[in-house]
């Protein structure tokens, strides 16, 4: 095994889930916002799962984005 290929590619996933989630989750408040389905001062409670292929890994994590 490469150790260092393994943590570039494992910087390039999490960049990757990183940049493309909290895009995701922007346009989801945004429209969210302008349906009137969120006021602007919520705290959501968002959960985070990774699961690897051919590990035995399933990875929660949890935690709250304030709007306000």
């Amino acid at each position: 095994m490469d150790n260092e290929q393994l943590q570039h590619s494992l910087r390039k996933f999490l960049k990757q889930v990183g940049i493309t989630s909290q895009q995701a989750v922007e346009k989801a408040i945004e429209q969210a916002l302008q349906d009137g389905r969120l006021q602007g001062n919520e705290r959501l409670h968002a959960v985070m799962r990774l699961e690897v292929e051919g590990l035995d890994l399933v990875h929660t994590v949890e935690g709250d984005i304030a709007l306000e």
